[in-house]
């Protein structure tokens, strides 16, 4: 079994495609000045199958969700896709992100891990998506089913600093459903990954701001 954690976990990060250096562009602003415990900024993610609102925890998590804001107000989610469905025991995740153009990507961030921000990676969660630590762009992913092992520090896993959750789904669970329940290509995706990758991806038609 932790093995297999160890090959999950070491798989969560963005499509091989994108390994290239982003081009350098200004950190967000907002990400140097914590906000208060209780403030959630809902954001809409609309795909070809539905819509499904997150809350981002801005208050406990503000240098992820002022990166995961830069995107979504810049547009550089819009057009792009869920392109993962990893099932984990009776449930997993969806991943998503940028996969069309590496030069949309803004510089990588700095890690908030659970310990940190007092989040976890439980049913309903989004968490940035990295393969070494401080290397997260523009992939996060939305967990089905609780993952203890994704968090910070949790006994067997492999990585201390786990994935950063940074929210939660508000609205449209069943959409994330459907993502995870579509068709998958037997032969793309690149080790733990073969399987997994969706054929077709699930389009995001648009990433905004709740007003």
């Amino acid at each position: 079994m932790q093995t297999r954690i160890a090959l999950l976990a070491a798989a969560l990060f963005a499509n091989p495609a994108l390994a290239q250096v982003a081009t350098p562009s200004p950190t967000p602003s907002a990400a140097a000045a914590p906000a208060a415990a209780a403030d959630l900024v809902p954001v809409a993610i609309d795909t070809s199958l539905g819509r499904i609102v997150i809350a981002l925890d801005r208050g406990k998590a503000p240098v992820t969700t002022a990166n995961f804001l830069h995107y979504v107000d810049s547009h550089r989610l819009d057009g792009e896709s869920f392109y993962r469905a990893m099932h984990v025991g009776s449930g997993g995740l969806i991943q998503g992100g940028i996969t069309s153009d590496a030069r949309k990507l803004y510089p990588p961030i700095t890690d908030e891990p659970s310990s940190k921000t007092g989040l976890h990676n439980v049913a309903g969660a989004i968490s940035m998506a990295r393969g070494a630590p401080g290397s997260a762009t523009s992939d996060f992913f939305i967990l089905l089913t609780d993952q203890p092992g994704f968090d910070a520090g949790a006994p067997g896993g492999t990585d201390p600093d786990g994935f950063a959750p940074f929210g939660h789904v508000t609205e449209g669970m069943d959409v994330v459903r459907q993502i995870f329940a579509a068709p998958v290509s037997a032969t793309k995706g690149i080790g733990p990954m073969k399987g997994q990758m969706l054929e077709p991806p699930v389009k995001i038609i648009k990433a905004a701001r709740v007003k």
